[in-house]
């Protein structure tokens, strides 16, 4: 196997991250690799109330979630010493958008979580399935634990 110039780690800030995290980070150093990673916004979180769903109109919601993504993004950067240029927070489809990043920036190795789902949900599939499946390089998926 040729060695991996360029790891993307794929985060959406389960509670088992750090698992894939250190994973990515290994594999990096071990093959002297560049390592970037990408969380993709794909959805904003609306309560369901009784009455349908509440969505706050405060004009600093919006903007007050959206920093509290990105800081994530730069701690987990920050910690797994990743370049600023090699960050990325994108807004869409997740399976669509890390596949879209990994053919623009020639990553080799997409790491990503999978909760390892079976049955209706697997039909329904994952954002790990899809990256597998649609991904022009290799893909990790690391086992996350299940609760």
């Amino acid at each position: 196997m040729d060695a991996y110039q360029h790891i993307l780690l794929a985060v959406d800030y389960s509670e088992h991250e750090d698992r894939v995290a250190r994973r990515a980070k290994d594999l990096a150093k071990k093959y002297q690799a560049k390592l970037s990673i990408i969380h993709v916004l794909d959805n904003i979180p609306m309560p369901d109330t009784g009455y349908g769903t509440a969505i706050s109109l405060t004009e600093d919601s919006g903007y007050e979630l959206l920093e509290a993504e990105k800081a994530r993004l730069m701690q987990i950067g920050d910690q797994l010493n990743i370049a600023s240029a090699n960050r990325w927070m994108i807004w869409g489809a997740p399976k669509q958008e890390i596949v879209r990043l990994a053919e623009r920036e020639s990553i080799d190795l997409i790491v990503v979580g999978s909760h390892g789902r079976h049955g209706l949900s697997l039909l329904l599939g994952s954002t790990a399935n899809s990256v597998l499946n649609y991904a022009g390089c290799d893909v990790m998926t690391v086992r996350l634990l299940n609760d």
